[in-house]
């Protein structure tokens, strides 16, 4: 009896520790849903890329779980920053997909923050994000130079002061001398262009990636709906050629230095691209399982081809960069600080 139950105990211990084992070597993310939050509405160039990640980023999770992408327009996805940051479980499974200029907000210190910029498990960007400002072409402004000193000032729409479409005119205002009456208010991307075809406002700031991947703007183009002002790169597009940028716009009308610097910090959102984060204090291991599968979806060649017939571009970089500028560019000097906020006063 003795011998049956000493060997009935081992059988029993022997299964214990194998289906512990077993479930050991389950994949944490086996069975389970990840949420990419979505700043913008869905059909945005942000949206797109969101949706691009959730087809093939699981084949690169352990456990392949199901990537679904929710939308949380508003504010310039200030709102979907603060979801993630303080209302989504640190668990690994939410993903944010927000604005670049984010910290502009926190840096001039505005109580509609509920984030510290620095303190997002940083996931990586799949593009750097050049910007350009366009005017409806039937308006008196044919070119930058027409909106030196404007009276009155072409309306631009904004959706938040920390989009492309609000701070890209401020700091052109600030560094060159234009004037530009920027409309606060709108929700997404999409509803600035229908008021820009409505002819409620006559610009917009946003990506060039934006602006060559959809419509309306394909269209515009071939129609010669609107011309393109300036562009913020450090050199031209190749494809706008003609468009000056606004390194070189400074240089022509003399912008003195602290002006510059100003420009410096701003036009870092560029480098941030189209950010993806996760909640602060998510489990190490988990974000690296994420970053890991990020940067393999940028080099699996099914997802370049099915980005480049989208028409998204892929120029990425690395986690480890942008938590390294979102360290650099949340630590200002009090000027900086001033002349931002100044730059961004509604």
């Amino acid at each position: 009896m003795i011998h049956r139950f000493i060997y009935a105990t081992g059988i029993s211990l022997a299964a214990a520790v194998w289906t512990s084992a077993g479930m050991a070597q389950s994949p944490y993310y086996a069975g389970k849903t990840i949420t990419i939050i979505a700043g913008t509405k869905a059909g945005d160039v942000y949206d797109l890329y969101a949706r691009h990640f959730a087809q093939f980023m699981p084949k690169y999770i352990p456990g392949n779980p199901n990537i679904i992408v929710q939308n949380m327009a508003g504010a310039a996805s200030m709102i979907a920053a603060n979801f993630v940051y303080n209302v989504a479980n640190p668990d690994g499974l939410t993903i944010g997909a927000i604005f670049p200029a984010l910290y502009f907000d926190q840096i001039i210190g505005r109580k509609e923050v509920r984030y510290d910029w620095a303190k997002f498990a940083w996931i990586g960007s799949p593009v750097t994000s050049n910007h350009l400002l366009y005017m409806r072409a039937d308006s008196p402004f044919k070119t930058i130079h027409d909106v030196i000193k404007a009276s009155p000032a072409p309306k631009c729409g904004a959706t938040g002061t920390s989009s492309t479409a609000y701070y890209v005119p401020k700091l052109l205002d600030e560094t060159i001398g234009t004037h530009f009456d920027v409309v606060l208010g709108y929700q997404a991307g999409q509803d600035i262009d229908l008021a820009v075809e409505r002819n409620e406002v006559v610009c917009r700031a946003f990506t060039v990636t934006a602006f060559f991947a959809r419509e309306p703007f394909t269209t515009w183009r071939k129609n010669k709906f609107v011309n393109v002002l300036v562009q913020t790169g450090s050199k031209r597009d190749k494809r706008l050629k003609d468009t000056p940028t606004i390194y070189e716009l400074m240089d022509q009308y003399k912008t003195q230095q602290a002006g510059r610097n100003l420009a410096t910090l701003v036009l870092a959102s560029g480098d941030f691209g189209r950010p993806y984060v996760m909640p602060p204090n998510t489990p190490a291991e988990r974000v690296k399982i994420i970053r890991d599968a990020f940067d393999r979806v940028l080099k699996d060649e099914a997802a370049i081809a099915d980005a480049t017939k989208k028409k998204l571009e892929i120029d990425p970089s690395t986690s480890d960069e942008l938590e390294k500028l979102a360290k650099e560019v949340t630590s200002q000097s009090p000027d900086i600080v001033a002349r931002m906020k100044k730059l961004l006063e509604k």
